[in-house]
């Protein structure tokens, strides 16, 4: 699934949001440099089943939605939200948010998918993109990273959004998951928020 490779060292802040709905054993990121805070509380099987099952498995462990965990993170660092991604690590699902905080500075926040706590945070010292030109772009914006997710959510659910980043920001990249496993990406316009399918893809075969 799309995601920002991101390496990162620490900030300082504690938010709790009270969302949950199953296992609580998440706590709030101490601000640990170099740490990945607390473990999630949600397990998902990936090893041995095919990319469809794991796909499904990820997007039904996710009791927190993407705009939720958007939300959450943004408790913890304020700043604008430009990206979210649901993934694995050895079975332990996370959000993982990006967040342009004070000093146009990259944060990835991790969220747990089962309570809406923040398990970590981190600051990103070396990354390619451009915060600042990336946080004026998305300044103008009337949609934001919540709101793409929520425009989204009528196609499936959602597991990844992200600022569409080719050297202008124009687009919200969404990623949605069916039941069944299946993925689709789509686009939501910046301003008026209308969901459209992504075609840049389309000549490069499907397997399905």
């Amino acid at each position: 699934m799309k995601r920002r490779t991101t390496a990162i060292a620490a900030i300082a802040a504690v938010a709790l949001l009270g969302a949950g709905t199953a296992t609580t054993v998440a706590v709030a990121d101490s601000g640990s440099s170099g740490s990945s805070g607390s473990q999630s509380s949600v397990r998902v099987k990936d090893d041995g089943v095919s990319d469809a099952q794991e796909n499904a498995n990820e997007a039904k462990g996710a009791q927190v939605k993407a705009e939720d965990a958007i939300a959450a993170a943004l408790k913890h660092t304020s700043g604008v939200a430009v990206g979210a991604d649901l993934d694995s690590d050895d079975g332990r699902l996370v959000w993982e948010v990006d967040v342009i905080g004070a000093g146009n500075t990259w944060h990835d926040i991790d969220v747990d998918p089962g309570t809406g706590k923040v398990l970590g945070s981190h600051v990103e010292k070396d990354d390619d993109d451009d915060p600042a030109r990336v946080a004026a772009a998305l300044k103008g914006a009337s949609t934001s990273a919540e709101d793409a997710a929520r425009a989204a959510a009528a196609k499936g659910t959602v597991t990844s959004v992200d600022a569409d980043d080719d050297g202008s920001v124009r687009v919200w990249e969404v990623e949605t998951t069916s039941a069944d496993g299946k993925q689709q990406d789509w686009h939501v316009d910046l301003q008026s928020g209308a969901v459209s399918v992504d075609r840049s893809g389309d000549d490069q075969g499907d397997d399905d």
